[in-house]
Protein backbone atom coordinates (compact mmCIF):
# COMPACT_ATOMS: atom_id res chain seq x y z
CA UNK A 1 0.00 0.00 0.00
CA UNK A 2 1.15 3.24 -0.62
CA UNK A 3 2.85 5.41 2.15
CA UNK A 4 1.21 8.33 3.60
CA UNK A 5 3.02 11.78 2.02
CA UNK A 6 5.26 13.46 4.68
CA UNK A 7 3.67 17.18 5.08
CA UNK A 8 4.11 19.04 8.07
CA UNK A 9 3.54 18.55 11.68
CA UNK A 10 0.24 18.58 13.20
CA UNK A 11 -0.33 20.48 16.55
CA UNK A 12 -1.15 17.74 19.32
CA UNK A 13 -4.61 19.54 19.83
CA UNK A 14 -5.29 19.28 16.10
CA UNK A 15 -5.86 22.95 15.75
CA UNK A 16 -6.77 24.35 12.32
CA UNK A 17 -4.91 27.32 10.56
CA UNK A 18 -6.85 30.21 11.36
CA UNK A 19 -8.13 30.69 7.52
CA UNK A 20 -10.10 27.17 7.53
CA UNK A 21 -12.97 29.26 9.45
CA UNK A 22 -12.10 32.45 7.59
CA UNK A 23 -12.32 30.65 4.53
CA UNK A 24 -15.71 28.83 5.59
CA UNK A 25 -17.28 32.09 6.79
CA UNK A 26 -16.72 33.95 3.48
CA UNK A 27 -17.91 31.36 1.42
CA UNK A 28 -20.98 31.55 3.52
CA UNK A 29 -21.21 34.87 3.46
CA UNK A 30 -21.04 34.56 -0.27
CA UNK A 31 -23.83 32.54 -0.58
CA UNK A 32 -21.87 29.48 -1.76
CA UNK A 33 -21.56 27.95 1.73
CA UNK A 34 -18.70 24.93 2.07
CA UNK A 35 -20.38 21.77 2.53
CA UNK A 36 -19.52 19.43 5.70
CA UNK A 37 -18.68 15.54 4.88
CA UNK A 38 -17.63 12.76 7.09
CA UNK A 39 -15.97 9.89 5.90
CA UNK A 40 -15.21 6.99 8.32
CA UNK A 41 -12.34 4.23 7.31
CA UNK A 42 -12.90 0.79 8.79
CA UNK A 43 -9.82 -1.02 7.76
CA UNK A 44 -10.21 -4.71 8.25
CA UNK A 45 -11.02 -7.19 6.15
CA UNK A 46 -10.77 -10.86 6.32
CA UNK A 47 -9.23 -11.77 2.79
CA UNK A 48 -6.93 -8.84 1.03
CA UNK A 49 -7.56 -9.02 -2.52
CA UNK A 50 -4.76 -9.41 -4.74
CA UNK A 51 -5.09 -5.96 -6.59
CA UNK A 52 -5.69 -3.79 -3.33
CA UNK A 53 -3.78 -1.12 -2.21
CA UNK A 54 -5.77 0.58 0.29
CA UNK A 55 -4.85 0.88 3.93
CA UNK A 56 -6.43 -2.68 5.00
CA UNK A 57 -5.79 -5.46 7.66
CA UNK A 58 -6.84 -9.14 7.75
CA UNK A 59 -5.45 -9.59 11.18
CA UNK A 60 -8.68 -9.32 13.54
CA UNK A 61 -6.52 -7.51 16.45
CA UNK A 62 -3.35 -5.49 17.03
CA UNK A 63 -3.69 -5.44 21.16
CA UNK A 64 -5.10 -3.92 23.11
CA UNK A 65 -7.65 -1.24 21.99
CA UNK A 66 -6.56 -2.08 18.50
CA UNK A 67 -8.82 -4.68 17.03
CA UNK A 68 -12.23 -4.99 15.42
CA UNK A 69 -13.82 -5.29 18.74
CA UNK A 70 -12.60 -2.12 19.68
CA UNK A 71 -12.75 -0.24 16.75
CA UNK A 72 -16.17 1.57 17.09
CA UNK A 73 -14.61 3.27 20.34
CA UNK A 74 -11.35 4.73 18.76
CA UNK A 75 -13.82 6.06 15.77
CA UNK A 76 -15.99 7.61 18.58
CA UNK A 77 -12.77 9.09 20.14
CA UNK A 78 -12.01 10.62 16.76
CA UNK A 79 -15.49 12.32 16.41
CA UNK A 80 -15.73 13.87 19.57
CA UNK A 81 -11.82 14.92 19.00
CA UNK A 82 -12.79 16.36 15.43
CA UNK A 83 -15.78 18.45 16.93
CA UNK A 84 -13.12 20.01 19.57
CA UNK A 85 -10.58 20.74 17.18
CA UNK A 86 -13.40 22.81 14.93
CA UNK A 87 -15.01 24.58 17.65
CA UNK A 88 -11.12 25.24 19.43
CA UNK A 89 -9.94 26.48 15.97
CA UNK A 90 -12.83 28.79 15.32
CA UNK A 91 -14.85 26.92 12.50
CA UNK A 92 -18.61 27.36 12.05
CA UNK A 93 -20.76 24.72 12.91
CA UNK A 94 -21.81 22.89 10.10
CA UNK A 95 -24.53 20.09 9.63
CA UNK A 96 -22.98 16.86 7.87
CA UNK A 97 -23.67 16.89 3.92
CA UNK A 98 -23.22 13.58 3.46
CA UNK A 99 -21.53 10.31 5.45
CA UNK A 100 -19.53 7.36 4.02
CA UNK A 101 -18.06 4.68 5.96
CA UNK A 102 -15.42 2.86 3.49
CA UNK A 103 -13.15 0.34 3.55
CA UNK A 104 -12.19 -2.13 4.06
CA UNK A 105 -14.72 -4.36 5.17
CA UNK A 106 -16.97 -2.03 7.05
CA UNK A 107 -19.76 -4.83 7.16
CA UNK A 108 -17.56 -7.16 9.12
CA UNK A 109 -18.59 -5.05 12.17
CA UNK A 110 -21.85 -5.55 13.58
CA UNK A 111 -24.13 -2.96 12.38
CA UNK A 112 -24.60 -1.55 15.89
CA UNK A 113 -21.20 -0.12 16.02
CA UNK A 114 -22.05 1.44 12.32
CA UNK A 115 -25.35 3.13 13.55
CA UNK A 116 -23.67 4.17 17.09
CA UNK A 117 -20.93 6.16 14.92
CA UNK A 118 -24.07 7.38 12.75
CA UNK A 119 -25.64 8.62 15.92
CA UNK A 120 -22.57 9.84 17.64
CA UNK A 121 -21.88 11.86 14.48
CA UNK A 122 -25.47 13.43 14.47
CA UNK A 123 -24.85 14.22 17.63
CA UNK A 124 -21.92 16.15 17.59
CA UNK A 125 -22.32 17.82 14.02
CA UNK A 126 -26.51 17.75 13.12
CA UNK A 127 -27.55 16.49 9.84
CA UNK A 128 -28.35 18.31 6.85
CA UNK A 129 -31.84 17.63 5.52
CA UNK A 130 -32.05 14.66 3.79
CA UNK A 131 -28.18 13.83 4.28
CA UNK A 132 -26.92 11.16 2.20
CA UNK A 133 -25.30 8.20 4.89
CA UNK A 134 -23.76 5.11 2.38
CA UNK A 135 -21.56 2.44 3.62
CA UNK A 136 -19.69 -0.02 1.55
CA UNK A 137 -20.45 -4.00 2.02
CA UNK A 138 -19.04 -7.49 0.44
CA UNK A 139 -22.09 -9.43 -0.19
CA UNK A 140 -20.93 -12.33 2.03
CA UNK A 141 -21.04 -10.33 4.95
CA UNK A 142 -24.74 -8.86 4.99
CA UNK A 143 -28.33 -10.40 6.15
CA UNK A 144 -31.67 -9.13 6.16
CA UNK A 145 -31.81 -8.41 9.48
CA UNK A 146 -28.13 -6.93 9.14
CA UNK A 147 -29.73 -4.15 6.73
CA UNK A 148 -32.69 -3.31 8.15
CA UNK A 149 -30.68 -2.38 11.43
CA UNK A 150 -28.70 0.12 9.17
CA UNK A 151 -31.53 1.57 7.81
CA UNK A 152 -33.17 1.70 11.28
CA UNK A 153 -30.39 3.75 11.88
CA UNK A 154 -29.93 6.21 9.67
CA UNK A 155 -28.46 4.40 6.39
CA UNK A 156 -29.74 5.75 3.19
CA UNK A 157 -27.17 3.77 0.60
CA UNK A 158 -25.96 0.94 0.34
CA UNK A 159 -22.74 0.48 -1.84
CA UNK A 160 -21.83 -3.11 -3.03
CA UNK A 161 -18.41 -4.79 -3.99
CA UNK A 162 -19.94 -6.69 -6.81
CA UNK A 163 -17.09 -6.59 -8.78
CA UNK A 164 -18.24 -9.42 -11.45
CA UNK A 165 -20.52 -12.07 -12.54
CA UNK A 166 -17.93 -14.38 -13.59
CA UNK A 167 -17.11 -17.02 -11.00
CA UNK A 168 -13.04 -17.17 -13.26
CA UNK A 169 -12.92 -13.27 -12.80
CA UNK A 170 -13.31 -13.13 -9.49
CA UNK A 171 -11.46 -16.05 -8.91
CA UNK A 172 -8.46 -14.28 -10.30
CA UNK A 173 -9.59 -10.98 -8.31
CA UNK A 174 -9.39 -12.83 -5.49
CA UNK A 175 -12.89 -12.11 -4.14
CA UNK A 176 -14.61 -14.32 -2.26
CA UNK A 177 -18.24 -13.82 -2.48
CA UNK A 178 -20.78 -15.80 -4.24
CA UNK A 179 -22.39 -14.38 -7.36
CA UNK A 180 -25.73 -15.48 -6.19
CA UNK A 181 -25.35 -13.41 -2.69
CA UNK A 182 -25.69 -10.26 -4.91
CA UNK A 183 -28.90 -10.34 -5.69
CA UNK A 184 -29.84 -11.28 -2.19
CA UNK A 185 -28.51 -7.91 -0.79
CA UNK A 186 -29.89 -5.86 -3.14
CA UNK A 187 -33.28 -7.63 -2.28
CA UNK A 188 -32.86 -7.16 1.38
CA UNK A 189 -31.83 -3.63 0.67
CA UNK A 190 -34.09 -2.45 -1.35
CA UNK A 191 -37.03 -3.62 1.74
CA UNK A 192 -35.67 -1.81 3.90
CA UNK A 193 -35.75 1.41 1.46
CA UNK A 194 -32.29 1.93 0.77
CA UNK A 195 -30.65 2.97 -2.41
CA UNK A 196 -28.56 0.41 -4.25
CA UNK A 197 -25.00 0.94 -5.81
CA UNK A 198 -22.92 -1.67 -7.44
CA UNK A 199 -19.18 -1.37 -7.71
CA UNK A 200 -17.84 -3.22 -10.66
CA UNK A 201 -14.23 -3.70 -12.15
CA UNK A 202 -13.03 -4.62 -15.70
CA UNK A 203 -9.92 -5.57 -17.29
CA UNK A 204 -9.26 -8.20 -15.59
CA UNK A 205 -6.65 -10.87 -17.25
CA UNK A 206 -8.49 -13.27 -18.75
CA UNK A 207 -11.68 -11.82 -18.71
CA UNK A 208 -13.37 -11.80 -22.02
CA UNK A 209 -15.70 -9.09 -23.64
CA UNK A 210 -18.46 -11.61 -23.25
CA UNK A 211 -17.56 -12.17 -19.37
CA UNK A 212 -18.07 -8.20 -19.34
CA UNK A 213 -21.07 -7.86 -21.43
CA UNK A 214 -22.37 -10.78 -18.68
CA UNK A 215 -21.21 -8.61 -15.62
CA UNK A 216 -22.84 -5.27 -16.91
CA UNK A 217 -26.15 -7.14 -17.87
CA UNK A 218 -26.64 -9.17 -15.12
CA UNK A 219 -26.13 -5.59 -12.79
CA UNK A 220 -28.73 -3.74 -14.97
CA UNK A 221 -30.68 -6.87 -14.15
CA UNK A 222 -30.87 -5.85 -10.49
CA UNK A 223 -31.67 -2.17 -10.98
CA UNK A 224 -29.33 -0.63 -8.81
CA UNK A 225 -29.75 3.09 -8.58
CA UNK A 226 -26.28 3.28 -9.03
CA UNK A 227 -23.45 1.60 -10.88
CA UNK A 228 -19.31 2.79 -10.70
CA UNK A 229 -17.21 0.87 -13.10
CA UNK A 230 -13.53 1.23 -12.63
CA UNK A 231 -10.62 -0.16 -15.11
CA UNK A 232 -8.42 -2.66 -12.79
CA UNK A 233 -4.95 -0.99 -11.93
CA UNK A 234 -2.04 -3.23 -11.12
CA UNK A 235 -0.12 -1.13 -8.13
CA UNK A 236 3.03 -1.82 -7.37
CA UNK A 237 3.72 -3.22 -4.06
CA UNK A 238 0.22 -5.54 -4.35
CA UNK A 239 0.17 -9.43 -4.50
CA UNK A 240 -1.01 -9.27 -8.06
CA UNK A 241 1.51 -6.39 -9.15
CA UNK A 242 4.02 -8.99 -8.21
CA UNK A 243 2.31 -11.31 -10.12
CA UNK A 244 2.60 -9.68 -13.10
CA UNK A 245 6.48 -8.48 -12.81
CA UNK A 246 6.79 -12.43 -12.45
CA UNK A 247 4.83 -13.02 -15.73
CA UNK A 248 2.35 -15.29 -13.30
CA UNK A 249 -0.41 -13.53 -14.38
CA UNK A 250 -0.92 -11.10 -17.81
CA UNK A 251 -0.63 -7.28 -17.15
CA UNK A 252 -3.89 -5.48 -18.38
CA UNK A 253 -4.45 -4.02 -21.29
CA UNK A 254 -5.44 -0.48 -22.06
CA UNK A 255 -7.01 -1.43 -25.26
CA UNK A 256 -9.42 -4.30 -23.76
CA UNK A 257 -10.33 -1.98 -21.30
CA UNK A 258 -10.92 0.89 -23.55
CA UNK A 259 -13.49 -1.18 -25.26
CA UNK A 260 -15.17 -2.27 -22.13
CA UNK A 261 -15.25 0.93 -20.79
CA UNK A 262 -17.18 1.76 -24.35
CA UNK A 263 -19.25 -1.23 -23.64
CA UNK A 264 -20.31 -0.82 -20.24
CA UNK A 265 -20.99 3.17 -20.85
CA UNK A 266 -23.37 2.09 -24.07
CA UNK A 267 -25.08 -0.40 -22.24
CA UNK A 268 -25.70 1.41 -18.99
CA UNK A 269 -27.08 4.59 -20.87
CA UNK A 270 -29.26 2.14 -23.34
CA UNK A 271 -30.88 1.05 -19.89
CA UNK A 272 -31.40 5.05 -18.96
CA UNK A 273 -28.24 5.66 -16.70
CA UNK A 274 -26.09 8.41 -17.62
CA UNK A 275 -22.73 9.45 -16.68
CA UNK A 276 -21.82 12.28 -14.23
CA UNK A 277 -17.88 11.41 -13.66
CA UNK A 278 -16.03 9.43 -15.82
CA UNK A 279 -16.33 5.63 -13.66
CA UNK A 280 -19.87 6.62 -12.08
CA UNK A 281 -23.41 6.21 -14.11
CA UNK A 282 -26.59 7.07 -11.84
CA UNK A 283 -30.36 5.74 -12.89
CA UNK A 284 -31.45 9.28 -14.26
CA UNK A 285 -33.89 8.28 -17.66
CA UNK A 286 -34.97 11.91 -16.94
CA UNK A 287 -31.34 13.64 -17.09
CA UNK A 288 -32.57 15.40 -13.43
CA UNK A 289 -29.45 15.10 -11.81
CA UNK A 290 -30.99 11.90 -9.24
CA UNK A 291 -29.31 9.23 -8.02
CA UNK A 292 -25.53 10.41 -8.04
CA UNK A 293 -23.41 10.00 -5.18
CA UNK A 294 -23.43 12.83 -3.35
CA UNK A 295 -20.17 12.02 -1.03
CA UNK A 296 -18.29 11.67 -4.32
CA UNK A 297 -19.71 14.88 -5.64
CA UNK A 298 -18.40 16.45 -2.75
CA UNK A 299 -14.54 15.06 -3.10
CA UNK A 300 -15.14 16.67 -7.25
CA UNK A 301 -16.43 19.73 -5.81
CA UNK A 302 -13.90 20.20 -3.53
CA UNK A 303 -16.02 20.93 -0.62
CA UNK A 304 -14.95 20.03 3.30
CA UNK A 305 -14.55 16.46 5.00
CA UNK A 306 -13.43 14.67 8.17
CA UNK A 307 -11.87 11.60 7.89
CA UNK A 308 -12.10 8.88 10.89
CA UNK A 309 -10.01 6.20 10.85
CA UNK A 310 -6.57 4.89 10.40
CA UNK A 311 -4.83 6.07 7.33
CA UNK A 312 -8.13 8.43 6.74
CA UNK A 313 -7.75 11.67 4.81
CA UNK A 314 -9.44 15.08 5.59
CA UNK A 315 -9.72 18.34 3.99
CA UNK A 316 -11.05 21.36 5.27
CA UNK A 317 -10.93 24.87 3.02
CA UNK A 318 -8.06 24.24 1.19
CA UNK A 319 -5.97 22.77 4.18
CA UNK A 320 -5.07 18.51 3.87
CA UNK A 321 -4.35 16.59 6.76
CA UNK A 322 -3.60 12.70 7.35
CA UNK A 323 -4.08 9.94 10.22
CA UNK A 324 -1.57 7.65 11.44
CA UNK A 325 -2.19 4.51 9.08
CA UNK A 326 -1.83 1.49 11.32
CA UNK A 327 -4.54 0.84 13.73
CA UNK A 328 -2.14 0.58 16.79
CA UNK A 329 -0.74 3.61 16.55
CA UNK A 330 -3.90 5.08 15.76
CA UNK A 331 -6.31 4.26 18.87
CA UNK A 332 -2.63 4.64 20.83
CA UNK A 333 -2.98 8.67 20.14
CA UNK A 334 -6.49 8.90 20.58
CA UNK A 335 -5.96 7.02 23.98
CA UNK A 336 -3.87 9.74 24.81
CA UNK A 337 -5.86 12.16 24.09
CA UNK A 338 -3.25 13.28 21.14
CA UNK A 339 -4.53 14.26 17.34
CA UNK A 340 -4.54 10.70 15.31
CA UNK A 341 -3.62 12.77 12.33
CA UNK A 342 0.32 12.87 11.43
CA UNK A 343 1.02 15.00 9.06
CA UNK A 344 -0.88 18.39 7.09
CA UNK A 345 -0.10 20.70 4.18
CA UNK A 346 -1.56 23.12 2.56
CA UNK A 347 -1.58 23.41 -1.41
CA UNK A 348 -0.22 26.25 -3.34
CA UNK A 349 -2.28 28.08 -5.75
CA UNK A 350 -0.48 26.48 -8.53
CA UNK A 351 -1.24 22.54 -6.87
CA UNK A 352 -5.04 23.45 -6.46
CA UNK A 353 -5.63 24.58 -9.57
CA UNK A 354 -4.01 21.57 -11.15
CA UNK A 355 -6.55 19.57 -8.65
CA UNK A 356 -9.33 21.44 -9.77
CA UNK A 357 -8.73 20.73 -13.51
CA UNK A 358 -7.96 17.19 -12.86
CA UNK A 359 -11.21 16.50 -10.71
CA UNK A 360 -13.32 18.86 -13.16
CA UNK A 361 -12.35 17.27 -16.39
CA UNK A 362 -13.77 13.81 -15.20
CA UNK A 363 -17.23 15.19 -14.67
CA UNK A 364 -20.27 16.13 -16.50
CA UNK A 365 -20.42 19.42 -15.62
CA UNK A 366 -16.82 19.69 -16.49
CA UNK A 367 -14.79 22.56 -15.84
CA UNK A 368 -16.02 26.43 -16.32
CA UNK A 369 -13.87 28.33 -19.01
CA UNK A 370 -13.68 31.73 -16.85
CA UNK A 371 -12.45 29.52 -14.27
CA UNK A 372 -10.16 28.05 -16.61
CA UNK A 373 -9.07 31.40 -17.60
CA UNK A 374 -8.98 33.11 -14.81
CA UNK A 375 -5.82 35.20 -13.58
CA UNK A 376 -4.45 34.34 -17.00
CA UNK A 377 -2.76 37.14 -19.12
CA UNK A 378 -3.95 38.28 -22.64
CA UNK A 379 -1.20 35.93 -24.05
CA UNK A 380 -1.40 32.92 -21.64
CA UNK A 381 -5.44 33.34 -22.10
CA UNK A 382 -4.94 33.06 -25.93
CA UNK A 383 -2.79 29.76 -25.77
CA UNK A 384 -5.23 28.02 -23.55
CA UNK A 385 -8.33 28.69 -25.87
CA UNK A 386 -6.24 27.99 -28.33
CA UNK A 387 -5.46 24.27 -26.40
CA UNK A 388 -9.52 23.82 -26.10
CA UNK A 389 -10.04 24.35 -29.16
CA UNK A 390 -7.32 21.57 -30.55
CA UNK A 391 -9.01 19.38 -27.78
CA UNK A 392 -12.80 20.01 -29.59
CA UNK A 393 -10.64 19.31 -33.03
CA UNK A 394 -9.79 15.88 -32.22
CA UNK A 395 -12.86 14.98 -30.64
CA UNK A 396 -11.89 15.29 -26.90
CA UNK A 397 -14.01 17.89 -25.73
CA UNK A 398 -18.07 18.64 -26.50
CA UNK A 399 -17.85 21.79 -28.49
CA UNK A 400 -21.54 22.75 -28.25
CA UNK A 401 -20.49 22.70 -24.29
CA UNK A 402 -17.02 24.88 -25.23
CA UNK A 403 -20.19 27.29 -26.41
CA UNK A 404 -21.68 27.25 -23.61
CA UNK A 405 -18.57 28.05 -22.17
CA UNK A 406 -17.68 24.79 -20.37
CA UNK A 407 -15.13 22.66 -21.12
CA UNK A 408 -16.60 18.71 -20.78
CA UNK A 409 -15.07 15.65 -22.19
CA UNK A 410 -16.74 13.35 -24.66
CA UNK A 411 -16.26 9.82 -24.66
CA UNK A 412 -13.45 9.72 -26.71
CA UNK A 413 -12.35 12.15 -23.85
CA UNK A 414 -13.27 10.10 -21.09
CA UNK A 415 -11.02 7.46 -22.23
CA UNK A 416 -8.11 9.41 -22.58
CA UNK A 417 -8.45 12.13 -19.71
CA UNK A 418 -5.20 12.27 -18.53
CA UNK A 419 -4.61 13.91 -22.25
CA UNK A 420 -7.15 17.10 -21.19
CA UNK A 421 -5.70 17.19 -18.15
CA UNK A 422 -1.72 18.21 -19.26
CA UNK A 423 -3.18 20.00 -22.22
CA UNK A 424 -5.33 22.68 -19.57
CA UNK A 425 -2.86 22.62 -17.06
CA UNK A 426 -0.22 23.19 -19.98
CA UNK A 427 2.43 20.49 -19.38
Amino acid sequence: MPALPLGEPVPSDGALPEEVGRRVREAAAAGTPRTFSLYVHVPFCTVRCGYCDFNTYTAPTFGPGAGREDYVDSALAELDFARGALERSGVPARPLHTVFVGGGTPTLLPASHLVRILERARELFGMAPEAEVTTEANPDTLTSAYVRELAAGGFTRLSLGMQSAVPHVLATLERTHAPENVPAAVVAARQAGLEVSLDLIYGTPGESLQDWSSTVEAALALEPDHVSAYSLIVEEGTRFGAQVARGQVPDVDPDDQADKYEMADALLAGAGYRWYEVSNWARDPQGLGVHRARHNVAYWEDQDWWGIGPGAHSHLAGVRFWNAKHPAAYAQRLATGVTPAVGREIPDAAARRLERIMLAARTVEGLSLPELLEGAGPEEAGRVRARVAALVAEGLVDGRAVLAGRVVPTLQGRLRNDRIVRDLAGF
